[in-house]
């Protein structure tokens, strides 16, 4: 198929992108969904939570059936919930804990965590761009250091109740690649910044992330927004990366 509009749409690559999601809440199931409908056939989704009576109403690939007992795994239902949306889509459900800085591990969980962590790294191997759709800022650290190494293509969602937030991670490229983009770089007012100069969503910390959940209501993490908040900034970051997988440097 060709867009009369934009003809040189590559519709082949975007369906052929391997996109993994970490966090299968409301961002998550949203984020599934428009990669669904613009033709992506693969579609991993990582969270150890399971689905409580409170998620369906905000959380579009959850049925009221999902909670009944101690409620289906997120990512598990969320994974089944593409496939009768359309069978031919490879989805899968995986039930992580991704390790967070500020979150205590007890001595008895430190080998579950070690496993944790290599299957995180093997998913980040399989995958092409991933997602990072999680209730916290500390739950995004690891994985931007795993992006950061293993070059993938990391876009970063968050909500506040009435604020959002989206970012499209710089890309470290080679050094005979550096050199060429350091030649050429000019840094005009409105020049096109090259994705390998781009900065990640902790880059202008100045102290290490911590338990943003302690001391805090609900209303203060990004677990809460206002209930449209969540398709649009859904929307807005599978189309950044549409864009970023068709542009010539992409």
């Amino acid at each position: 198929m060709r867009w009369r509009l934009l003809p040189s749409l590559d519709l082949e690559q975007i369906s052929r992108t391997r996109c993994l999601l970490l966090g299968a809440g409301t961002l998550g199931c949203n984020v599934a969904r428009c990669l669904l409908g613009w033709g992506v056939r693969t579609i991993t989704l990582v969270d150890n939570s399971r689905v409580s009576y409170s998620n369906p109403v905000r959380q579009s690939l959850f049925v009221f059936e999902d909670c009944i007992g101690d409620g289906k795994n997120k990512a598990t239902a969320a994974a089944e919930a593409l496939k009768r949306i359309y069978p031919g889509v490879n989805a899968q459900g995986v039930s992580l804990t991704i390790p967070m800085p500020g979150h205590p591990v007890s001595a008895s969980a430190v080998e579950q965590v070690k496993q944790d962590v290599q299957q995180l790294e093997e998913l980040f191997d399989q995958h092409d761009v991933v997602f990072l759709l999680l209730d916290t800022r500390e739950g995004r650290w690891l994985p931007t250091v795993l992006g950061a190494s293993k070059r993938k293509l990391i876009m970063n969602a968050a909500l506040g109740f009435d604020t959002y937030m989206i970012v499209r991670h710089g890309m470290k490229c080679s050094s005979a690649d550096a050199a060429a983009i350091d030649t050429g770089l000019k840094g005009s007012l409105g020049e096109a910044i090259p994705g390998s100069q781009l900065g990640c969503y902790f880059c202008n910390d100045v102290v290490a992330p911590g338990d943003s959940t302690k001391d805090r209501t609900l209303d203060q993490q990004c677990t809460v927004s206002r209930p449209g908040m969540s398709m649009m900034v859904s929307a807005l970051i599978v189309e950044l990366m549409v864009s970023v997988l068709q542009h010539p440097d992409g």
